[in-house]
């Protein structure tokens, strides 16, 4: 092909003293050329083909192709091929434009499969994150590895082409640099191992809500990478934890919450204990007329009957004195109407713990805890329902004459001057 060149050069008029060179310019200018008009073909007309036929498609797998280019990187790989099969046709071999383009084809070509194969592998992690149901295998970990070493070995690989070496030769040479390698990737190599630990342990998978005070994050995980792990907190910041926190630090998960379908109550209510007193017999008829309180008044009244009149043998006084009987207090009654209240409310899980206990009074007064679980995992539904459950209760305190212990403001100075 060289030689035809050079002959219908002659014939245009150029001289011998140009004629190498000039032959050499319309070589390289002809392989540039089919190149860049096969680049385009492969671009523009059958790619823009794929592309329809992959959005009419009913398939989803196949839109990852095009979402992380692995059809247009692809058709990078034409010209390459094109410019290593067609230059030592139309070039001398023994030129040195003829071996500076080879080798230049050889090295791209090898970069551009390794970025194909990078693209597969995004298309691999793609579908399993659609597909799987429970993603414990720590997928990312894996294919950032196996990144790793495929641009380690692509870069021999160029650096063997450029030095005119066999790669075994480069390769002989790493054994020297073992120690330095495992300290600049000792954070690679213990997020391998934090990610293997947390995929056969199931600690964490992407989509969990996990809370980590020591680095500020709670919120839900987005990917479990290599060497950190992201987290879009609540105020949709993004936090990035290292791998390896997650087995040598605590943080808590709250994955089985939505796998229960429930999700806890836990607050008190602090009762001032000047407000606490035994419920008078007016009281207790007015206390009557709450449905909530009927089948435990009742039940007390006839406990308190029998105490009073001795049928009891566990009872050692029978006096009917406030001092030595046995009477109704306004706080046992309260937290009888909470218990109640708690059960018959359709948003609280009954199948679960359920109950209304006292803690140890302190210098702010007697905390009142409820303890129950929302039958939902809904951030905005479950905090409607417990405001809910606290609005009524606030409210309905009074009605028992206890009060909600606060710090004294400057209304209550007001109201007492």
């Amino acid at each position: 092909m060289n030689e035809l060149i050079s002959i219908w050069l002659s014939e245009q008029g150029i001289s011998s003293k140009y004629l190498a060179s000039s032959a050499t310019a319309v070589g390289i200018g002809m392989i540039l050329l089919i190149s860049s008009l096969s680049y385009y073909i492969a671009k523009h007309q059958v790619l823009g083909l794929m592309n329809k036929i992959i959005i009419n498609s009913k398939n989803t797998w196949d839109d990852a192709l095009m979402e992380h280019g692995v059809l247009s990187r692809m058709a990078l790989l034409l010209p390459l091929v094109l410019m290593l099969f067609l230059t030592p046709l139309i070039l001398e071999t023994t030129s040195i434009a003829s071996t500076l383009l080879i080798l230049l084809s050889k090295v791209l070509l090898t970069f551009q499969i390794s970025r194909c194969i990078s693209a597969l592998l995004n298309v691999s992690r793609s579908i399993y994150k659609e597909s799987a149901k429970q993603r414990f295998l720590p997928l990312s970990a894996i294919i950032q590895i196996i990144k790793l070493a495929l641009y380690l070995v692509t870069s021999i690989i160029i650096i063997s082409l450029i030095i005119d070496r066999s790669p075994v030769y480069l390769l002989s040479g790493l054994g020297a640099l073992t120690a330095v390698l495992l300290l600049v990737f000792q954070d690679t190599i213990k997020g391998l191992v934090a990610s293997i630990q947390i995929s056969a342990n199931r600690m964490v998978v992407a989509g969990d809500w996990v809370e980590l005070p020591k680095y500020g994050a709670d919120g839900d995980v987005l990917e479990i990478g290599l060497s950190t792990v992201k987290i879009e907190n609540f105020d949709k910041t993004i936090t990035t934890v290292p791998t390896y926190a997650l087995i040598s630090d605590s943080f808590k998960n709250w994955r089985n919450m939505y796998h229960t379908g429930a999700r806890r109550i836990k607050r008190t209510i602090i009762i001032d204990i000047a407000s606490i007193d035994f419920c008078s017999a007016e009281k207790i008829n007015q206390l009557t007329n709450a449905y909530l309180l009927q089948d435990y008044l009742s039940d007390k009244k006839q406990e308190l009957a029998q105490s009073e009149h001795g049928h009891n043998s566990g009872e050692i006084t029978q006096s009917f004195t406030s001092l030595n009987s046995r009477q109704l207090t306004n706080i046992g009654t309260f937290r009888a109407y909470i218990t109640k209240y708690l059960q018959q409310n359709s948003h609280i899980r009954n199948d679960l713990t359920c109950m209304v206990r006292q803690l140890t009074a302190t210098q702010t007064g007697l905390p009142l805890e409820i303890y129950c679980f929302a039958n939902t995992t809904d951030w905005l539904a479950y905090e409607t329902i417990q405001a809910d459950i606290f609005d009524h209760l606030f409210a309905i305190a009074p009605q028992f004459d206890l009060r909600v212990f606060q710090h004294p403001s400057g209304h209550d100075w007001q109201q007492n001057s």
